[in-house]
């Protein structure tokens, strides 16, 4: 305090309400008396203003007036100052009465003073700041691209109030569908019409750019006005999810470029969050395939309930040590490890959870690539994706572990492919695991992930930078698409409810065609489909057309929770997931026709595909061997 009370600028503050205070002292008289003070008054308001100043002046810096900037003054300094102001009073008028002197105080002067005073303090503060912000932005703010915002919500005002500050935008008009908001002003901005007036307003302020500034409104509702923009050809730009600017991430003011993810985008889920408190809180927590799409946005969203630690674990030094750089530089009070092990090796799996007692496991390591799964690599699928479950999941009985929950896929439902075979076996041996006490096995099935490894959209990305074309499979095929980190969330919230031997549909929402997603890619990197073009390539090895949450001969139940479901699947027992394992132990060196041929004996909903148009092709004297 004693620093910056001998700060010139902190003097100079202290200077001007000295001087603020006299005046408003002397005025008070003025108006009090018709600006004709009598003579006895005036020297009694000479003889006391010494002792106004030294008292006011007192309760300022008392009330800490002179810790604000200037240039900065706000809403909250204008009442430090109203409540400085108004003690100063209070102090003053009692302590003329204690003095009990002759001296005699209009009643009327001790109200207009402080009146005087708020209005020369708290003004002369804001036309600073005004001045100050003309002087720096000022010239340069009209020469800002003008915009429209849509949106008068909490973050469109955010945004506004940002970017009045901005030399590289001018918002010029704000457009709302709440009726009561028409032609109110916002920071001095008008809310000229709904969004459907977006055209014509925009044509009549010759404004090319648009920012969506209504991250928590219903995604469908952000879509078309991010379509109603794009039809116009204006440049669409949006501000951060809302989850972003909640967490403290970013700010409003960050915009960027309407991407796909946002015409993907879904509502944000609601999470048990005192649940998952008592899940995660100063429990220790392992997360497997942690280097991975889901296995490290699972990370990042347990690391915010605070568990005494995380463990990471992955089969890739280099994913770890990315995961390892992001968390590190976020200061965070958990502790964390990175390991590097294969979910299959069993000593070092039991070892991990006999060192450090995991209260709850999230299983996320897998292949996932169908395709390359497919032909190659099948022996390899199952081995990871069935044996390696199998073992971690043991292990977790074994070592007392409460929760162990498994990441599934949509391609286990009635899979066509190995991976999506491997993948059911999975949810299969760890329903086989579940016994009556301990381990509680959880299953959760979901489709794509918007941005994983495996998704299209960083392909396409890449296709689009070169120019074209994108190659998509086929016309027709769709897929179900979920963001990241509702993904991560919806699987901790699972986890927090399953009792154990549970399969969990995460409610996907409506299936997007691919072709579609494609030409939205497309338009919003600028292009036109003759610019870039689509080449139908054909379905790869083991690819379906259409993907699905659930089998056949699956039914499903509500749960408490609007985006789960619990798939009712046939189970298996420990009998049946010992045989598998022998099975698949056994099929070392087996051709991997013969594999998918004993496979579907296994999954019964498995339609296998023979052979490769490659292996088709092989002499027999090689179509036997199998590279691992």
């Amino acid at each position: 305090m004693k620093k910056t009370m001998t700060n010139p600028r902190t003097l100079l503050a202290i200077f001007h309400d000295i001087v603020a205070a006299a005046f408003a002292w002397v005025v008070a008289y003025l108006l009090r008396f018709n600006f004709s003070i009598p003579a006895d008054f005036a020297s009694e308001m000479l003889a006391t203003i010494g002792w106004v100043l030294m008292l006011q002046v007192g309760v300022f810096v008392g009330f800490g007036l002179y810790r604000g900037v200037w240039r900065f003054a706000s809403v909250s300094d204008l009442k430090r100052i109203f409540l400085a102001v108004s003690s100063a009073a209070v102090l003053l008028a009692a302590f003329f009465f204690m003095l009990k002197t002759d001296v005699v105080i209009p009643r009327s002067v001790l109200v207009l003073d402080p009146l005087l005073l708020i209005l020369l303090m708290g003004g002369s503060r804001f036309a600073y700041r005004a001045w100050k912000e003309h002087v720096l932005y000022g010239t340069t703010l009209r020469q800002g691209e003008p915009v429209i915002v849509l949106g008068a919500g909490e973050a469109a005002v955010a945004l506004v109030k940002d970017l009045a500050r901005s030399t590289q935008w001018r918002v010029v008009a704000l457009l709302d569908d709440d009726l009561t908001m028409q032609g109110r002003e916002i920071f001095g901005v008008k809310v000229r019409g709904t969004i459907e007036q977006l055209a014509s307003v925009s044509r009549y302020l010759s404004v090319k750019y648009v920012i969506v500034a209504m991250p928590s409104v219903h995604h469908q509702k952000r879509r078309e006005a991010i379509e109603s923009a794009n039809a116009l050809e204006l440049e669409v730009m949006t501000v951060p999810a809302i989850d972003d600017l909640m967490s403290g991430k970013v700010s409003v003011s960050q915009i960027r470029k309407v991407d796909v993810e946002d015409l993907l985008g879904r509502d944000a889920v609601k999470l048990d969050s005192s649940g998952l408190q008592m899940l995660i809180d100063q429990k220790v927590v392992m997360v497997s395939g942690a280097g991975g799409s889901i296995g490290s946005e699972l990370c990042r969203q347990i690391v915010k309930y605070q568990p005494s630690l995380l463990i990471c674990l992955d089969i890739s030094e280099f994913s770890l040590y990315q995961l390892e750089q992001e968390l590190s530089a976020l200061g965070l009070p958990t502790r964390l490890i990175y390991l590097t092990t294969d979910v299959k090796n069993n000593t070092q799996i039991n070892y991990i959870l006999a060192q450090y007692k995991p209260s709850v496991v999230f299983h996320a390591a897998a292949y996932k690539h169908v395709p390359m799964m497919e032909n190659g690599n099948v022996w390899e699928a199952l081995s990871n994706n069935v044996i390696g479950t199998h073992t971690i999941a043991k292990a977790c009985k074994d070592n007392g572990v409460a929760k162990f929950v498994l990441i599934s896929t949509d391609k286990a439902v009635n899979p066509t492919n190995v991976m999506g075979a491997s993948k059911r076996l999975a949810e299969m041996v760890c329903q086989g695991l579940q016994g009556e006490t301990g381990t509680r096995f959880v299953i959760v099935r979901f489709g794509n992930v918007l941005g994983s490894s495996g998704s299209v959209i960083p392909k396409f990305r890449e296709q689009i930078a070169k120019g074209g074309p994108i190659t998509i499979t086929h016309p027709e095929i769709t897929r179900y698409f979920m963001s990241i980190p509702e993904a991560a969330q919806l699987v901790m919230q699972a986890g927090l409810m399953g009792k154990g031997g549970e399969i969990f549909v995460l409610d996907m929402g409506e299936p997007v065609k691919i072709a579609d997603l494609a030409l939205d890619m497309i338009r919003l990197s600028g292009f036109s489909a003759d610019e870039i073009k689509i080449e139908y390539v054909g379905l790869r090895p083991g690819e379906k057309l259409y993907e699905e949450l659930l089998a056949d001969d699956e039914q499903t139940m509500p749960t408490p929770h609007e985006k789960l479901r619990i798939a009712q699947a046939r189970t298996a027992n420990l009998s049946w997931v010992n045989n598998l394992l022998v099975w698949i132990e056994g099929l070392h060196g087996t051709h991997e026709a013969q594999m998918k041929l004993e496979l579907s004996g296994w999954v019964e909903e498995y339609s296998p595909q023979m052979v490769s148009s490659v292996e088709a092709h092989m002499p027999k004297s090689t179509q036997h061997i199998t590279l691992h």
